[in-house]
């Protein structure tokens, strides 16, 4: 799963699954660049690039229409030629119950999860077929089959993620790319570091994981690597669950 001379943008790759997959794809030998949001997580975003050997951390907020194809013709210029890889995992989540959901949240979680990873995808394509062998990762959820009820838009982008990520496939194929939608479960990450710290939290979440546990997000990023790699190349369309068997139980 060798990835030398391969150039890779990851979206959100600050910290948590996106770091993971970010380091994870450069340490296979890809030239990589990171997203981030913008000022205010600069300074962390240019310490995790050279922390993980990322060419650049660029700005972006996905929210913004035109930010996609700027970010990706930023990276192209700062990896001196169009990608070879696209990994969409840049989201907005917000954990409320219903009576708390606010529309202009609601329109964000959209913005950011379905309409940014399609702009994305839109403005990379001429790249990746010109590369070869594209590669294009949505992040989508186990939140489609096993949506929280505290988290309605988020649940319900990851499920149009999931529709999305199908309808591409099926386009993006006959020109040489190969769009695969990776679903991961309950992984610890800096994100629910406080939340899992109450042990009876933890514990509620753990017995519903079949595995009895929380991933890992190199155990996520490991299969990123795989379905981005040449030993996937006749997978095309999958949701790929990284659960534990969440999902199934």
């Amino acid at each position: 799963m060798m990835l030398a001379g391969r150039r890779a943008l990851v979206t959100g790759g600050r910290r948590g699954l996106g770091r993971a997959i970010a380091a994870a794809l450069a340490q296979a030998g890809a030239a990589v660049a990171i997203s981030h949001e913008g000022a205010h997580d600069a300074a962390e975003a240019a310490a995790t690039a050279a922390a993980i050997g990322a060419a650049a951390a660029l700005p972006a907020d996905l929210a913004d229409p035109a930010a996609p194809t700027t970010l990706l013709r930023a990276a192209e210029t700062v990896l001196g030629g169009p990608l070879g890889i696209l990994v969409c995992n840049a989201a907005f989540e917000q954990r409320v119950p219903l009576d708390e959901t606010d529309p202009l949240d609601t329109d964000r979680h959209w913005a950011v999860n379905v309409r940014g990873s399609l702009e994305l995808v839109r403005a990379a394509r001429p790249g990746l077929v010109a590369a070869g062998q594209g590669r294009v990762l949505l992040l989508g959820s186990v939140q489609q089959w096993r949506p929280n009820p505290h988290q309605l838009a988020y649940a319900a982008s990851k499920a149009a993620i999931g529709n999305l990520g199908r309808n591409l496939a099926r386009q993006l194929a006959p020109g040489g790319i190969a769009l695969n939608i990776l679903c991961p479960g309950a992984i610890e990450t800096e994100g629910n570091a406080a939340a899992l710290a109450d042990p009876a939290y933890r514990r509620r979440v753990e017995e519903r994981i079949p595995a009895g546990r929380l991933g890992q997000v190199e155990e996520v990023a490991q299969v990123a690597l795989f379905l981005c790699s040449p030993a996937a190349s006749y997978v095309c369309g999958i949701e790929m669950l990284v659960d534990g068997g969440l999902a199934a139980g």
